[in-house]
């Protein structure tokens, strides 16, 4: 069976004839045209001609790069083969490095938050523009600006399912986008309206029926996405409440201030389990350490019974240019982190659970191994502060050594950049 198509063969026999016919091959010729029953007369002028001589350096050419390769892939081998030292790090276990795969441009303020789409290849950046953008991550292209906050956008976020988008602003509200919509011109989303300062952060809690948001007004409030209504307002911080983050099971809230304090809530009565003391300045970022970490954090702090349950660890940055590690059960501090410079700005553990990775206004970003506690790298990420740091969703569906592996960055200098093996 021929692994040419009909189309193929009729394009390999037309050349064949002028080759022959270039050369003066012509009993050859007309042996080739009685075989085949073709009826082609050669003609200089016709695509065909020269095409099998084209076609052939070509093939040389592919074989001379494949011997290249094969020849630099073998040495590369030997060089990992003759240093045990040195381990081949999985693809469970990948870490960014410099230089970034693609940088996005087209915002005209500094970036304040990015979040990547749960299923498709989509990233959403907000801004001090106010605006948020849409990219396809995969290919480092620019999809579409969605416009209606009036003042700077600063959190983003998408839903289990990618069915919808929240953003909030200093304008006062949050705005929900509906994602099979916001290619209509003018759409700008459902507006949620209430707090009465600068919101800085949006959250979809785990289920998607409800949103959380902090504010600059001291609060921290919980929305139903449906009807658009605040149904709970959750107060304590004594100031500007930087973020809040609800842990995987929808449980607790985490949330930050420049009161120089972290505290946990009760998600559903809004009252605090734990106030964290140990900054010495704003905490500007809080997150939940994935149960994956929980080992490693353990023998961090020299624990030996490993928890189970969601939200049992959390971890801090500060403009005290600091990491802290807690233990939410009891409000103790496990490890503080120092190396950065200057202001912790975006915190993000890794997949495996085995690292954690830090942003930061003296431009670079960190990876922190967690059994250790130790700065293992250091990347130059940015020309400006890195504001922050986001790691794609897995695909849930995948083994852990396909997992979607992509980081990306936003900063002051006004771009994106996706990190990628």
């Amino acid at each position: 069976m021929s692994l040419l198509s009909d189309r193929h063969k009729d394009e390999l026999n037309k050349s064949i004839m002028e080759y022959l016919h270039s050369q003066g091959h012509m009993q050859a010729l007309a042996a080739f045209k009685d075989e085949t029953g073709l009826e082609y007369s050669p003609d200089p002028k016709s695509k065909y001609a020269g095409l099998l001589e084209k076609k052939w350096m070509s093939v040389i050419r592919l074989q001379k790069k494949i011997m290249d390769l094969e020849n630099r892939n073998s040495a590369l081998q030997e060089e990992l083969n003759s240093a045990p030292a040195r381990r081949v790090t999985s693809q469970s276990d990948w870490l960014p490095r410099a230089p970034a795969r693609y940088t996005l441009t087209g915002h005209r303020s500094p970036i304040t938050r990015v979040a990547f789409h749960p299923r498709f290849s989509l990233l959403a950046s907000a801004s001090e523009d106010a605006t948020v953008k849409i990219w396809d991550w995969e290919t480092g292209t620019f999809e579409r600006t969605l416009k209606g906050h009036t003042r700077e956008v600063w959190g983003v976020d998408f839903d289990s399912k990618g069915s919808f988008l929240a953003s909030c602003s200093s304008d006062l509200t949050i705005r929900v986008w509906d994602t099979q919509e916001w290619e209509n011109p003018g759409y700008s989303g459902k507006t949620l309206r209430g707090h009465e300062h600068t919101v800085s952060t949006i959250r979809f809690v785990p289920g998607d029926d409800f949103l959380v948001s902090a504010s600059r007004d001291k609060t921290i409030r919980v929305w139903e996405v449906a009807t658009a209504f605040c149904v709970r307002t959750i107060t304590g911080h004594d100031s500007w409440v930087r973020m809040v983050v609800p842990s995987s099971d929808g449980a607790f809230f985490g949330s930050c201030s420049n009161d120089n304090t972290a505290r946990i809530w009760d998600a559903k009565s809004g009252a605090v389990k734990q106030e964290l003391r140990g900054h010495e300045h704003n905490v500007e970022v809080v997150t939940f350490a994935p149960v994956t970490a929980y080992a490693d954090l353990c023998t961090l702090a020299g624990l030996t019974n490993v928890p189970k349950s969601p939200g049992a660890y959390i971890a801090t940055g500060s403009r005290d240019k600091t990491i802290r590690l807690w233990d939410t059960q009891n409000g103790r501090e496990l490890k503080a982190l120092a190396g950065h410079n200057d202001w912790i700005r975006g915190l993000e553990f890794h997949p495996s659970g085995k690292f954690l990775l830090s942003a930061s206004d003296d431009k670079t970003v960190r990876v922190w191994e967690l059994s250790t506690g130790r700065c293992m790298k250091t990347i130059e990420a940015h020309s400006h502060f890195v504001t922050c740091i986001a790691w794609g969703p897995p695909d849930a569906s995948a083994p852990e050594e396909k997992r979607v592996n992509v980081v990306a960055t936003g900063s002051v200098d006004q771009t994106v950049r996706l990190w990628m093996p």
